[in-house]
């Protein structure tokens, strides 16, 4: 039996026992799941036969005769790195029935460098991590775009606010010293958690199949948040949204409230964009701003909105030529609004800072009303705008009078 056997046969006994479950056959129900736990235990000996050989086919690691825990050396004398104890098989497993059960992580695993607070109940194996890091590059709109660093919680990172400008000069000539304007940027630890049900009825489930329903719940519900807060984020408690910076002068374009985005609105904005900023904006709105935008043309008849599929079959949306990037986290053209409101804006995304450095820990708790097993993933982050420079908006009003509004 092979791998896609085992997962073949595996899925057909679970679906067998739904479907027991849901005409009432609770004992046959029963006597499936024993066939499938039986058939994990089988698969689990095959795997670990085969690990067995594959291990009896390579030299064996000398033993480490100078005591250095957790260390040893191979035959040419380089020493090798210890494992990682949470990237282990039996850790993972543990994970899983802390997750799924409740049952306590063992002893062993609970390092004295391991710190224990109110919400940390167990570590993440790096090897989910990694995984959760993956998913969530690849599900986020935004998230691909920011820059991402790992400063430590507290730190003060120094920023410029205008880019230097290069000087030609004559042979032995010189150049006026350009004063940069220097701001900083400080560093909190603001804590993102995001809470997963996982019913009773995965205690079946086997170490791969769990993992990657844990890697989709969790990647889809911290990629949300990350993305709401690098928009609207208020900065107390959570990241700054780039919404919430001050607009350079004259890089904001109001709409009246009666009226419509016009071709012309959307050149007023382009026009307000700064040259040095051009080639990294992108325009950020709703999927239902960008489809009002489609059949629009400019002068000569040609279409200004535009979508190409890639590759991968992928929609890519153009607005002007510019990459639009769609989100569902800021209001739509079209919606009612009670204040004035960004309903569009231009930014380059590099110009934002995200800081964390993915360790994530869980706790786990039981809803008393469902008996779910809840698990709450925490991770410690951060984000601010470093150069808002790039930031431009377009802000439909509220009120009904409309002097001094474009469009």
């Amino acid at each position: 039996m092979n791998k896609k056997q085992y997962e073949k046969m595996r899925n057909e006994l679970f679906m067998t026992a739904q479907n027991l479950i849901n005409e009432g056959k609770v004992d046959e129900a029963n006597a499936k799941m024993e066939e499938i736990k039986e058939l994990d235990e089988k698969w689990d000996a095959i795997a670990q036969a085969q690990a067995n050989l594959r291990a009896m086919n390579n030299a064996p690691d000398p033993v480490n005769v100078f005591g250095n825990t957790g260390e040893t050396a191979d035959f040419a004398g380089r020493r090798k790195e210890p494992e990682n104890i949470y990237d282990s098989v039996e850790y993972r497993t543990a994970f899983m029935n802390y997750v799924i059960s409740g049952k306590e992580i063992p002893e062993k695993f609970n390092q004295s460098a391991v710190t224990k607070t109110s919400d940390v109940g167990a570590v993440i194996s790096p090897t989910v991590i990694n995984r959760i890091i993956e998913k969530m590059e690849t599900i986020g709109v935004i998230l691909p775009l920011v820059t991402k660093t790992a400063f430590a919680a507290g730190a003060t990172i120094p920023t410029s606010s205008v880019k230097p400008v290069a000087t030609w000069v004559a042979e032995g000539g010189t150049s006026d010293k350009q004063k940069k304007t220097l701001g900083n940027i400080d560093i909190k630890g603001f804590k993102l958690r995001c809470a997963i049900a996982m019913t009773l009825e995965t205690v079946t489930m086997s170490l791969q199949f769990f993992e990657t329903l844990f890697v989709n719940s969790v990647s889809e519900a911290m990629v949300k948040a990350q993305e709401v807060a690098f928009i609207n984020g208020t900065g107390n408690g959570q990241p700054k949204g780039v919404l919430k910076e001050t607009v350079a002068t004259g890089q904001n374009v109001d709409i009246a409230k009666t009226k419509d985005v016009e071709y012309k609105t959307l050149t007023e904005m382009e026009a307000a964009l700064p040259l040095a900023y051009e080639n990294g904006a992108v325009w950020n709105m709703t999927k239902t701003t960008f489809m009002k935008f489609i059949g629009m043309t400019d002068s000569n008849g040609q279409p200004i909105a535009r979508i190409n599929y890639g590759v991968d079959g992928k929609p890519e949306r153009t607005l002007l030529g510019r990459k639009v990037v769609c989100n569902d986290y800021m209001p739509s053209l079209g919606a009612a609004i009670e204040s004035d409101t960004v309903v569009a804006f231009l930014f380059d995304w590099s110009d934002y800072m995200f800081n964390t450095n993915y360790a994530m820990r869980i706790k786990n708790y039981e809803d008393d009303d469902t008996e779910d097993q809840i698990t709450k993933a925490v991770m410690i982050c951060d984000g601010k705008t470093i150069d808002s420079n790039s930031l431009v908006t377009l802000t439909k009003k509220a009120a009904q009078r409309e002097e001094n509004v474009n469009g």
